[in-house]
């Protein structure tokens, strides 16, 4: 055996070391190499086993560390109100989300996990999280410095043409889609606080009927509002880079979260408004109607978009091949990932998982990339894993599923930090979210009747009386006030759930200290009689609810609501103001109240109706529902031959803050 040289061993080192380098350098792992040569490296390394994982989003409960090592699990998920903890501190959050996180990365090829929540009015499934007004009190939001410019233009086009149909044109232009932006850019940094960085938000639904249980989460009937609502999705991931290829995700680093547009399409237009139910509307309706958000939600970069449990003409979404692969993905370039929703493949059939090999057939063939199983993920693994090993569903449709997912995750950084840290703790609940939320209360309402005339207003309230009464069921019921999709899925009733202002608390800070306030919940005629009151508040409405829960023919606001209205505004002079998540039936006591605020569901910031009420700040929200008189006449939406309203789309009274000590 020869001896070697000390240049023939230098150089053997050298290529030992540059081979060693080599081995451990990877491509998909280095963030300075394009994002297309990073997916395709990685792909290119990952087994049938290791794809099938990234498309499989299960619920927190069963993603154990071994369920995400050995099933390569790509995401998890909180259904609503699913929490690590009762009243879970950020803390508690950021350790159970670290903890599945690092068994993603301990796998073969460290791919992280995405962990996603619901954040539909701002991170409602967290304690002590601000809860923002649900949808359809945004949509009624303008900007307050252009509605005296807007009376004036008005009046003016009145004199000159003798009509005020112009009003609506004006109105689309008054918007508020900044306020919404800055709803998002707080969500995000609330959502991030507690180390999650996706949303199954926002709902870009164009509710037709209010009679669903899911109208809360549209911003408006008309796809105007709804279009420029998606501005929300700028301040959850963040303003596109100039000249951003269209279609391609985007989300702006670790204080951002990837956001969803949903429910993908036709959600809220389903017959009687039964929820998942079957949307009946020709091509061009489907188009004109419920498409133009989406549209926007692609043009700002959209991460995901979530399909819909409900049919078009009798189709199932979840396995409408035409609308998510060669409409979405072909035709408007959309490059983010599709998920399903939650059990969404075992709906395709009725009754649900009646067939679920063919469940899995129809929806990843259709084009949806991830599915929300969510608990018994083994089963879905199984049948997809079969289906493409024998065929039935082509390698391709499962590398276009992962590809996608992977381009959302090397876009938002998650390769280059996986793990969630404590530096945003104190973005949950911050008092400059609490106070943006309370500008959205005050923005949100719609004054809908303001005395028997114009020159004889009750609004706005003196804050110096004698005494005066505040009465309703949703007077001093924090949870009524947020609604649904609030700590729970159903919302809660009760002032425990979590951290905010009832709207009874917030009139006590308001009035003067000599005000003496009364509250009672549903007091007879005779109390409110023998009371002497200068003047009452009465706050009733609707029970917390979500979804299919929420499905009502009727619309009544609960009892004792009704009876409260009667027995306090027969009385003394009224306002009521009604908690709702949309219009409901008032017709039969309109001429028996003073003044009829519509609140919508407002959320834990309840000191902005009193802002309003007592004149710090005036009246501005402007109807983005047609409201019904009677139940009969519906569905009617802006623009309908048989449009007969009891007040139509785009109203809304105005008033002018007071300056009262």
């Amino acid at each position: 055996m020869g001896k070697f040289s000390i240049p023939k061993l230098g150089f053997l080192l050298l290529c030992c070391l540059a081979a060693l380098t080599e081995a451990t350098y990877v491509k998909y792992k280095d963030p300075k190499q394009p994002l297309g040569v990073r997916i395709k490296d990685l792909m290119r390394r990952m087994t049938l086993a290791e794809k099938i994982g990234q498309m499989t989003q299960i619920e927190r409960t069963v993603a154990t560390p071994d369920a995400m090592k050995n099933y390569f699990i790509g995401s998890v998920l909180s259904g609503g109100g699913s929490v690590p903890a009762q009243k879970a501190t950020p803390e508690t959050w950021i350790e159970m989300v670290n903890t599945m996180q690092k068994a993603s990365l301990s796998t073969r090829l460290g791919i992280p996990m995405i962990y996603g929540i619901d954040a539909v009015h701002g991170h409602n499934n967290v304690y002590k999280a601000t809860i923002f007004p649900h949808n359809i009190g945004l949509g009624v939001t303008r900007q307050v410095l252009y509605l005296e410019a807007k009376m004036i233009i008005e009046l003016f086009l009145y004199q000159l043409f003798k009509v005020l149909h112009f009003a609506l044109d004006i109105d689309f232009h008054l918007l508020d889609p900044n306020l919404v932006k800055r709803i998002g850019e707080a969500t995000a940094l609330e959502v991030r606080a507690t180390g999650i960085p996706y949303v199954f938000a926002p709902c870009i639904a164009v509710c037709r009927d209010p009679r669903w249980g899911r109208c809360y989460e549209s911003y408006s009937e008309d796809h105007k509002i709804v279009q420029m609502m998606t501005e929300i999705i700028t301040g959850l991931q963040g303003g596109l880079p100039v000249h951003s290829k269209k279609g391609v995700p985007f989300v702006a680093g670790k204080n951002k979260v990837a956001a969803c547009a949903k429910h993908y399409v036709g959600d809220g237009g389903t017959t009687k408004g039964i929820n998942e139910n079957n949307t009946v509307i020709s091509w061009n309706g489907l188009f004109s109607i419920h498409m133009p958000a989406y549209f926007n939600s692609i043009a700002k970069g959209v991460a995901t978009i979530m399909t819909s449990y409900s049919s078009w003409n009798g189709k199932k979404m979840h396995a409408n091949h035409d609308l998510v692969t060669d409409f979405l993905k072909n035709k408007l370039k959309f490059r983010g990932f599709v998920i399903s929703d939650w059990q969404g493949l075992d709906r395709i059939t009725s009754p649900p998982h009646a067939n679920y090999s063919y469940s899995v057939e129809a929806g990843v063939g259709a084009g949806i990339d991830m599915v929300m199983v969510p608990y018994n993920f083994t089963e879905f693994i199984d049948d997809l894993t079969y289906q493409v090993k024998n065929n039935i569903i082509p390698m391709s449709r499962i590398d276009d599923a992962v590809k996608r997912i992977l381009r959302v995750k090397f876009v938002m950084g998650l390769f280059e930090n996986p793990m969630a840290d404590n530096s945003l703790v104190n973005q949950l609940g911050s008092q400059e979210h609490r106070e943006l939320a309370r500008e959205a209360v005050r923005k949100s309402l719609v004054l809908l009747k303001n005395g028997e005339s114009a020159d004889k207003p009750l609004l706005p309230l003196p804050k110096k009386a004698t005494k005066i009464l505040v009465a309703g069921t949703h007077a001093d019921n924090l949870g009524y006030q947020c609604g649904g999709w609030t700590i729970t899925w159903q919302g809660l009733g009760g002032n425990d759930l979590t951290t905010g202002t009832t709207i009874l608390q917030a009139v006590k800070n308001t009035v003067d200290s000599s005000t003496q306030v009364v509250y009672s919940e549903n007091p007879d005629a005779g109390f409110v009689k023998s009371g002497e009151f200068s003047y009452a508040i009465v706050v009733v409405g609707e029970p917390p609810y979500a979804e299919t829960y929420g499905d009502s023919l009727n619309l009544t606001i609960s009892e004792p609501g009704p009876t409260t209205i009667y027995n306090v505004c027969g009385s003394v002079k009224c306002v009521v103001v009604v908690i709702s998540g949309r219009p409901v039936v008032v017709q039969p006591f309109v001429s028996s109240v003073d003044a009829l605020v519509a609140a919508w569901l407002p959320g834990t910031e309840g000191q902005g109706v009193a802002d309003v009420l007592f004149g710090d700040y005036g009246f501005t929200g402007k109807l983005a529902r047609t409201w019904f008189k009677t139940v009969d006449q519906l569905p009617m939406n802006v623009g309908d031959p048989h449009y007969d309203p009891l007040f139509p789309f785009g109203f809304g009274l105005t008033t002018k803050p007071t300056h009262q000590n």
